[in-house]
């Protein structure tokens, strides 16, 4: 049987052999024309790459600068609903722009209508789509789809770059990162949580979609073309991200943390949407744990944040008493969290609240139990600095200041809403009683003249008794003088509270000089230098009280 197939195949090479013999064709012959073919074809196809990067070139017309920057926005807003509404938002206030009492506003971007041209800074062109396709299935069909997919990728990760470059993204290390100055870095983080969303929403999906005109013919080289071309821009964002999620936390970085937290998070399912395969396993991974510590950078920043408002030590007394900038600073802080309530429910949600305070925070969310915290700290600071004033009523003063203002930021925001109008009450009764303990420590020593205690009771023209009374007015005078001199330097910054006080204050203090004038006025009247004791009468009181709190200069 092998002998005969042997013989078979001997027969046939002398069949074939004698044929290209008589053909007058040789082996060598053959080889020749094969290496010709073979080489002819490495030509065009040479001249087919040559011809796409070509095409590639000059299908991209990246504008310079600003011009794609803004290109790039107006095509997101007309193209990502959302993106309209949040790009204009992306200024989100930063810890240190937040001293004083502003409110934060913000416009949604228009749509206006622009044409293809405008908004494709970063596209190619479809007529140069369906060139690029062309070149594609052939080249494709010849066997040559690597050197293809290098040239795609290469020429559409080059330019990929560019515009991320123009959208203000670096490339940076984590070195790098933790050497830039506060200032630029706020900047960088800002224009990353926009950058991102241009990125995912605008240049990956567009590009997703080109690979899918072009490479249609073969499903597994429009993978590897889209993958290769859209993984270094993905990668160098991410990158950034996780450098600011791992790096030194300090309590202005919290807000940009949170946006950029907000951001990837929002794009994540589209991000993973776009790869598949291994490549889509490796974007999920990197971009889930980056998220994962962006997350616990914003916890560990809330929490370091929390311990900065108890380890604040500055022991200067503010003069009169006014509202501290630590309680500026920590509620416009505090207010701006309820902006991210949603993110920061989810972070917090293992969060330990550590509050002993009779159930203020029973059925509270994450963020309202945080915020709790934070105030309550706060509070207990500012009766801790209330002590740097050696006067009780100047620290009556000053802890109604603070907790008023406190209390207004709640009523006036989202706070109000976390914590609940219960919490505003008790707050409310606080400053009564501190307005209460005001009363007491000033105006003791001014109303005990008004008194009939200690007074001879012989009436009449008892020189005991006018000299009693002559005492009592002057130190009542004396008394009220330097009150006026005082407390006219004192400062209530709340219009509402200042006038309540200042009733408060003629409510008690005209009914009882009036009467005891009223009694004992004819005992001094006629009587010499009797003007020098009854120097007021109660409308020139009342004018004087309306002098209080005003915070004039000393010398005024």
């Amino acid at each position: 049987m092998t002998r005969g197939r042997t013989r078979w195949r001997r027969r046939r090479s002398w069949w074939s052999g004698g044929i290209l013999r008589r053909r007058g064709i040789g082996w060598c012959s053959i080889r020749r024309r094969t290496r010709g073919i073979t080489w002819a074809l490495q030509a065009a196809m040479a001249r087919l790459e040559d011809e796409f990067r070509h095409l590639l070139a000059r299908g991209m017309s990246p504008l310079a600068g600003e011009d794609l920057h803004a290109s790039l926005l107006r095509r997101l807003s007309l193209t990502v609903p959302s993106f309209a509404s949040s790009a204009s938002d992306l200024d989100c206030p930063s810890f240190a722009s937040h001293t004083g009492d502003g409110d934060e506003s913000g416009g949604a971007g228009g749509r206006a209508s622009v044409s293809d041209e405008e908004i494709s800074p970063y596209l190619i062109s479809p007529d140069t789509v369906g060139a690029l396709r062309g070149i594609a299935d052939v080249m494709l069909r010849a066997g040559y789809g690597p050197e293809l997919c290098q040239v795609y990728g290469e020429m559409r990760r080059d330019t990929l770059m560019e515009c991320l470059a123009v959208l203000g993204v670096d490339k940076m290390s984590l070195e790098e990162v933790q050497r830039v100055e506060w200032g630029v870095l706020d900047g960088k983080m800002k224009k990353w949580i926009q950058a991102l969303k241009v990125v995912v929403r605008g240049l990956v999906a567009e590009e997703r979609r080109i690979c899918n005109q072009i490479f249609a013919a073969d499903a597994e080289a429009e993978e590897d073309c889209f993958t290769e071309a859209a993984k270094g821009c993905v990668l160098q964002l991410l990158n950034f991200g996780d450098a600011i999620a791992i790096g030194k936390r300090s309590s202005e970085k919290l807000f940009r943390i949170l946006g950029m937290y907000e951001a990837l998070d929002e794009v994540l399912p589209e991000l993973e949407g776009l790869f598949s395969g291994d490549a889509r396993d490796f974007i999920k991974e990197e971009a889930v744990g980056i998220l994962m510590r962006l997350g616990d950078a914003v916890r560990g920043t809330v929490a370091e944040f929390a311990n900065a408002i108890q380890g604040e030590t500055s022991r200067r007394a503010l003069p009169g008493g006014e509202i501290h900038p630590l309680t500026r600073y920590v509620m416009n802080y505090v207010r701006l969290l309820a902006d991210y309530s949603r993110s920061l429910n989810q972070l917090l949600k293992d969060w330990d609240t550590e509050l002993e305070n009779g159930g203020d925070n029973v059925n509270m969310t994450p963020l309202g139990q945080c915020v709790l915290i934070l105030i309550t700290h706060l509070q207990a600071k500012i009766e801790e600095k209330s002590k740097l004033y050696e006067d009780e009523a100047l620290q009556n003063i000053f802890l109604m200041n603070n907790l008023l203002y406190i209390v207004q930021k709640v009523k006036d925001s989202e706070l109000k809403t976390l914590l609940g109008d219960n919490w505003i009450r008790q707050r409310r009764g606080q400053i009564r009683r501190y307005s209460t303990g005001y009363l007491r420590s000033s105006w003791t020593r001014v109303l005990a003249c008004l008194r009939d205690d200690g007074l001879p009771q012989t009436m009449g023209s008892s020189s005991a008794l006018k000299a009693s009374l002559k005492e009592r007015f002057k130190n009542f005078n004396l008394a009220f003088e330097e009150l006026y001199k005082t407390q006219t330097t004192w400062k209530v910054v709340d219009p509402q509270l200042r006038e309540e006080l200042k009733i408060s204050i003629s409510e008690k203090v005209l009914p009882a000089y009036r009467s005891f004038v009223g009694r004992f006025r004819g005992q001094l009247e006629g009587g010499r230098n009797s003007a020098r004791y009854i120097k007021y009468n109660p409308e020139d009181l009342e004018n004087q009280v309306s002098d209080f709190f005003e915070g004039r200069r000393p010398n005024a």
